[in-house]
């Protein structure tokens, strides 16, 4: 039985990846800083086969430990806003660096990295920038890792459509950041982690990248609409320049959990969509989940009347 090591098995997306690991007959390592939270992986395997392990990124002996005999490492861990010693350079770059290093003197036979559409070590957004330079980084270290490059990713977890559905109950308004113009294509993490599986088994290509995107191309206005269609809601969307939008991130990136920063506002100005100069979904025969077909199964409980569990 192989071993599968997930770094921020935890998360949204991880969760995902570790079920469909655990359904090839993996063994599954399952490491997060906290492992006393993630007791709630285990059940999506049989009995032992998905352990959760502590481990940090930005701590040489938790990584090697947790790399140590596993066949594939696949890296999830990221940042949308930085916060204390949670920053886009120790996290994205070192960390990102610290798995792929490890990895490699570990003997795994594969590693796949996670990064982001628009991933570019010259982007204006440091998110962007962090993600590309680990690329390289990554590459360095590993030369064999396959990057996959996700849009935004949806699902009944997902801390896209949950936040703005929360924000739509509350506020009789919704922001569009730079007149909601953005375009991206949202892919469904369950997608998203059947891709990652399939790659880290498709050793003929590995060391490629990867752009994964859902089947439509759609402008942040009509994600919103689409949102409040499916809670029954009407709210005005304001359209909010971006020079206005970072003067607001500025206030807002002082909380501790901030809902916009100014750099997601810079990365605001670049769409999320899938350039077609790397391999797909369409490649590895996953035929995409559009939006539609899922939003309605978890956004259903901020509509009027619904009890919000």
């Amino acid at each position: 039985m192989s071993i599968v090591t997930v770094f921020g098995a935890s998360g949204f997306i991880g969760r995902y990846v570790v079920a469909e690991f655990a359904r090839t007959g993996a063994r599954v390592r399952a490491a997060v800083r906290r492992p006393e939270r993630a007791g709630f992986l285990r059940p999506l395997g049989d009995v032992g086969q998905v352990t959760p392990v502590q481990a940090n990124i930005r701590d040489d002996a938790s990584v090697a430990a947790a790399v140590q005999d596993a066949d594939t490492v696949v890296n999830l861990v990221g940042l949308l806003a930085e916060r204390g010693r949670q920053s886009f350079a120790a996290v994205h770059v070192e960390g990102a660096r610290r798995v792929a290093a490890a990895s490699r003197d570990a003997g795994a036979a594969t590693l796949v990295h996670v990064s982001a559409i628009g991933a570019d070590p010259a982007a204006a957004a440091v998110y962007a920038a962090t993600k590309g330079r680990a690329e390289t980084l990554v590459r360095e270290a590993f030369p064999a890792a396959s990057v996959v490059r996700p849009s935004i990713v949806f699902g009944p977890e997902d801390d896209f459509f949950n936040k703005f559905a929360v924000m739509a109950r509350l506020a009789p308004a919704l922001p569009l950041i730079g007149g909601g113009r953005t375009r991206f294509q949202p892919v469904y993490v369950a997608d998203v982690a059947r891709a990652i599986a399939a790659i880290a088994g498709d050793r003929v290509r590995e060391g490629q990248t990867w752009e994964l995107g859902g089947p439509q191309i759609l402008e942040f206005r009509e994600l919103m609409e689409m949102m409040l269609a499916e809670i029954d809601r009407r709210r005005l969307l304001v359209p909010l320049p971006f020079p206005l939008a970072a003067c607001v991130g500025l206030v807002l990136e002082q909380l501790p959990f901030p809902p916009l920063t100014r750099d997601q506002v810079r990365l605001l100005r670049c769409d999320s969509v899938v350039t077609g100069e790397h391999p797909g979904l369409d490649d590895l025969g996953i035929d995409p989940t559009a939006v539609g077909a899922i939003l309605q199964t978890y956004l259903r409980r901020y509509r009027r009347g619904v009890w919000h569990r």
